[in-house]
């Protein structure tokens, strides 16, 4: 009888599962991202060593965006984190009770900010060229 009971529950193991692997991989995006903003706040500081390493003079722009677009970067992941969490509470909610809606906004509103930034670091590479 319990085996009838758990295959009535609205809320089955392996959706709680597949709620918590989509949290970690949200995470694990989010963890990228702000690597990937780390190495960029560290890129300029990379460029000058090697010039000295191989003693020339390299002229890299110093506007110092190179420093604020990596920052952007490692806030972003850092809320994506966040998000990512509070998606989950949400979808967990949403699946004890029986009802689930899902939502796009999370993939959508990080493509578009990884989009804009993508397209400034773009802008800001072609300038120092």
């Amino acid at each position: 009888m319990s085996a009838d009971k758990e295959s009535q529950s609205p809320y089955k193991p392996n959706d709680h599962l597949a709620n918590e692997r989509t949290y970690l991989a949200w995470v694990r995006t989010g963890i990228g991202i702000m690597a990937f903003g780390f190495v960029v706040v560290k890129f300029s500081l990379f460029v000058k060593q090697i010039g000295f390493v191989l003693q020339t003079k390299i002229t890299a722009p110093s506007h110092g965006y190179s420093a604020l677009i990596g920052i952007i970067l490692v806030a972003l992941g850092a809320l994506s984190i966040l998000f990512a969490f509070l998606q989950y509470r949400r979808t967990e909610k949403q699946l004890r009770i029986g009802i689930y809606k899902p939502t796009t906004l999370l993939t959508t509103l990080l493509t578009g900010v990884i989009f804009l930034i993508s397209i400034l670091l773009i802008a800001y590479l072609l300038q120092s060229v």
